[in-house]
Parts: structure tokens; C-alpha cells; sequence
């Protein structure tokens, strides 16, 4: 039995919004997509079964809601959906296990902090084993597609790129991987973008001050790129890839190259201490600002 792309749902236009883009990931993978309410059981509450049945009548609906809303945009897809007890956070990552990757929303813009991520979708980014992306609020199917000649949006032209963050002191397959199996589903372009920052005056030794400005750096990091990325390339034939190295923070360099992209990809380090799950700065910054749809890649 194939792996479902799972949705979580709450009821929220962020999680509509995730559905939708899952059932379009769904029909690209030709996986099943299976939607995931959660709603919290309290074993000490006092309310006994009307409480739990409240609980399981509003879940339904919600559910009920999503359903509609996918069937009437991604009409082809199967779907699935399923109500499970418990904090939702350990209820998505559960399901997470068994699929071929979750989709969860993310709270959309604000002029005072940027991209609100709830608790729970970022709980589960830091824990999950299996590959999470993150849809924003209002995300529609013409947003991860080039305009029409005219200008319009359209779902009918070409995808935009899938950008993939890489850093290349851990060049991860799996990430790498993942970036280039999302760029063949579309048929889309796909840029590796990989950012570098010269050492400090402080960090060098007396004889190595010269190398602050050494202008063949960037040149160097290029040659390491492109040796990393040929045998993907041998790999992935039909996918044009595009290399940047540019000199700056890497979140600066991948929220901005997000900002015209279908899809970006990030890894995220398997914590050694699973009591305490840590994302890393870099894709911290991804989660917190990038307008695009982020796929977060766990690996070893």
C-alpha cells in the first residue's frame, strides 16, 4: 500500500490552504491524502462523554469542510480522513511515520513579526522523522506557476523553480534528493542556492589576513557546488539546474530566493538528544519568514 501525503486540519484558513496544496502533492506523487483532526483528550476532565462527543461532532465538521473544499479544487484525488484523540502535536506525529510526507499550515503575514507558525506545526518540524512542508496562509494552485503572457495567475503555465538551500559542509543526500524529485514531479527548473560568509579579521591567524578578501573564494565554493551536484545532475538529466553561490547569511539568501519559487527545500539535522529537538538557525528563518511553501528534510 502506497504512503499517504497526510494534512493536518483544525479548522483554520492556514490549514485549508495546507490541505489543498497537500491534495495537489497527493495527484503529482499518485499517493493517497489523508486528512488528520486532532482534538485534545484530557483523561482528568469531568465533562465524561458529552464533552467527547461535542469534541468528535465539531472534529467532523471540520473535517466535512476540508473535504468540500478539496474535492471541488483537486477533484482526482483519493482521500482519506480520520480523527485521532490526544494532543495534536504526538497525533501528527504519528502519522507522520507512516507517510510519504506531512503538510500543515502556517498562520500567514503580520506587519509586526512576519510569518506566525503555531506551536504545534513547529513541534512537529523539530521532531518529525519524515519530511513536513509548511503552506502558508492563502496559498492558491497559480501561486507555485510563472503568470500568463498578460500577467494574470494561472495554474496552466510551467511551475516555478523548487529551490533547494544546501550548505555545503553537510551535503545531505536525502535533502538533495528530495529537492530534485519535486523539481521532476513539476517539470520545474531547480536552483541550489548556497551562501558563504568570508572569516573574520579575529578568526584568521597573522599570516592569513589576506584571505578576508580573497576574491577567488567565491570561485572555489562554486567548483565544490558543481562537484557535489554532478552526480545528481547524472542522476536527474532532464532537470535544468541552476547554481548560485552568493556572499551572505544563508537565511538572508534563501528567504529572498523563496520569494519567487514553487517550493523550497531545507534539511534539518536528526537531534542526537531527541529530548531536546533543535531546527537550526538557518531553517529556523526559513520556517519563521519564507512566503513559499517550505519542505523541511530530516536526516542523519
Amino acid at each position: 500500500m502506497l504512503s499517504p501525503v497526510v494534512a493536518g486540519i483544525d479548522g483554520s484558513a492556514e490549514s485549508l490552504a495546507a490541505a489543498e496544496w497537500a491534495a495537489r502533492q497527493a495527484v503529482r506523487r499518485d499517493r493517497p491524502l489523508r486528512l488528520v483532526h486532532a482534538w485534545n483528550w484530557h483523561p482528568r476532565q469531568t465533562e465524561g462523554e458529552p464533552a467527547n462527543a461535542a469534541q468528535r461532532h465539531l472534529a467532523r465538521r471540520v473535517l466535512r469542510q476540508a473535504e468540500e473544499r478539496i474535492r471541488g479544487a483537486v477533484p482526482g484525488v483519493h482521500l482519506t480522513d480520520e480523527q485521532v484523540e490526544g494532543p495534536a502535536t504526538a497525533a501528527l506525529l504519528k502519522a507522520a511515520e507512516e507517510a510519504e510526507l506531512l503538510v500543515l499550515g502556517s498562520r500567514g503575514l503580520s506587519g509586526f513579526t512576519g510569518v506566525l507558525v503555531g506551536s504545534v506545526a513547529q513541534g512537529v518540524v523539530a521532531k518529525a522523522t519524515r519530511p513536513v512542508v509548511l503552506v502558508r496562509t492563502g496559498e492558491e494552485a497559480e501561486d507555485e506557476h510563472f503568470p500568463a503572457d498578460d500577467g494574470s495567475p494561472s495554474s496552466r503555465t510551467g511551475y516555478l523553480d523548487v529551490v533547494l538551500g544546501i550548505d555545503l559542509a553537510d551535503a545531505c543526500d536525502e535533502v538533495i534528493e528530495f529537492a530534485f524529485e519535486e523539481a521532476k514531479l513539476r517539470q520545474a527548473r531547480l536552483r541550489v542556492v548556497y551562501a558563504w560568509q568570508p572569516p573574520s579579521a579575529i578568526s584568521l591567524g597573522p599570516g592569513d589576513i589576506a584571505l578576508v578578501n580573497d576574491p577567488a573564494r567565491a570561485e572555489e565554493w562554486q567548483g565544490f557546488l558543481s562537484a557535489v551536484l554532478k552526480v545528481w545532475r547524472d542522476k536527474y538529466p532532464e532537470i535544468e539546474v541552476l547554481e548560485a553561490v552568493v556572499e551572505g547569511k544563508a537565511s538572508t539568501a534563501l528567504v529572498r530566493a523563496g520569494s519567487a519559487a514553487s517550493l523550497l527545500v531545507v534539511g534539518r539535522r536528526l537531534s542526537e538528544r531527541p529530548t531536546l529537538p533543535r531546527i537550526g538557525p538557518v531553517t529556523h528563518a526559513a520556517v519563521h519568514h519564507v512566503g513559499c511553501p517550505l519542505a523541511v528534510v530530516p536526516h542523519e
